[in-house]
């Protein structure tokens, strides 16, 4: 059996992580067993699942520039202590290329960088993320990602191995008792229901997410917005619900260990990121046969469901509101045979990754 690293930020209920878990569920732990460096020095919500599952779970210092000095000095000695580790799977995008640098020192065999978005984050790292992206090539030996754009922004035109965002599609399909069940435990009578499920953060976009929900409220007054997720950006955004008067409009959730049931309970899903790799919820809110509405900063990979539109970023809110108003009293089913064949099932998907892993320790002689 071969352990692989997977490099991560934590382990809580998000995109990434809940697409690392779902192959984790599903590869064959005889052969390939997952462990975790995180970089946060707290417990994450999949940590007693992975630890169930036969994992391990590390805590490295958090990748701030004050720590650099502290955090490779941390990694000299983690792969000194753990010799086994002859891959290492990063999925930070361009902050990978500090672990795949510390693996490249140890003299770690396979490093492999993950893309999973197709910009970055305009935060107070922003201008060393550029830097490390323009070097993460020198560092790792292989390449995946989770759609061609995301690719090619991180690799430039390095090959990469496509790994889809898949999920266990038999959580998704849309079920009429539990969106009954659902909706009157959230209160939810006859209202048209627009959701969103993602990090409160600069690139979801929340704020024109709000500015759209509030012309649309103009014209469809039995409408409420349910947001899904945290994050450093949610004090500001409720700020705005409230200047806008619509704190009984728009219900903020949190973090959720039921968000597959919640997309039962929503008539339509809006993501108006300014940019996503192949966003997991996405995926997810389509095989709830859910009418979809992205910006055009999404990559149009995502889209397998006729009912998902892209809408450009800089268009007037009046086409959001129609859009998005078009989609009310359409009817929903369960789509198990249509989707039971697509790429993003991970009954059949896990095989991708496991081969994948299989074929590096070959080549390498592990």
């Amino acid at each position: 059996m071969i352990r692989i690293l997977q490099c991560v930020n934590d382990m809580h209920r998000a995109g990434l992580e809940t697409m690392l878990m779902n192959y984790y569920r599903n590869i064959d732990r005889t052969k390939i067993q997952f462990d975790f460096l995180t970089h946060r020095p707290y417990k994450s919500d999949y940590d007693d699942e992975i630890l169930s599952l036969g994992g391990k779970v590390y805590y490295a210092p958090r990748l701030y520039p004050q720590n650099y000095p502290k955090y490779f000095k941390w990694m000299n000695q983690f792969f000194k202590d753990h010799p086994e580790y002859k891959i290492v799977h990063s999925h930070i995008d361009a902050m990978s290329y500090l672990p795949l640098k510390a693996a490249k020192k140890a003299g770690v065999p396979v490093r492999i960088a993950h893309s999973h978005n197709t910009s970055i984050d305009k935060d107070f790292k922003y201008i060393l993320k550029q830097y490390f992206r323009a070097r993460i090539n020198s560092v790792a030996t292989d390449f995946c990602t989770c759609g061609e754009e995301a690719g090619k922004f991180l690799f430039g035109n390095v090959e990469s191995t496509l790994i889809p965002n898949a999920i266990d599609i038999s959580k998704f399909l849309y079920n009429p008792i539990i969106r009954e069940k659902k909706r009157n435990e959230l209160g939810i009578k006859k209202e048209y229901v627009i959701g969103h499920v993602g990090r409160l953060s600069y690139q979801k976009n929340h704020k024109f997410l709000i500015q759209i929900f509030n012309k649309f409220l103009k014209r469809y007054e039995d409408t409420i917005l349910l947001l899904v997720g945290v994050g450093e950006k949610e004090e500001e955004i409720k700020k705005q619900v409230s200047e806008l008067g619509l704190e009984q409009k728009v219900k903020f959730l949190g973090n959720r260990n039921d968000v597959n049931e919640l997309y039962q309970a929503m008539d339509i899903f809006v993501m108006p990121s300014f940019f996503e790799g192949v966003p997991v919820v996405g995926v997810e809110a389509q095989f709830a046969d859910l009418p979809c509405v992205f910006s055009d900063k999404v990559p149009k990979e995502v889209k397998f469901h006729s009912k998902t539109q892209f809408v450009p970023l800089n268009a007037p809110f009046q086409q959001w509101v129609d859009v998005i108003g078009k989609y009310r009293n359409m009817e929903r089913k369960p789509m198990t045979d249509e989707l039971e064949k697509s790429p993003y099932n991970i009954k059949t998907a896990h095989s991708i990754l496991e081969n994948y892993y299989l074929n590096l320790q070959a080549r390498e002689g592990l």
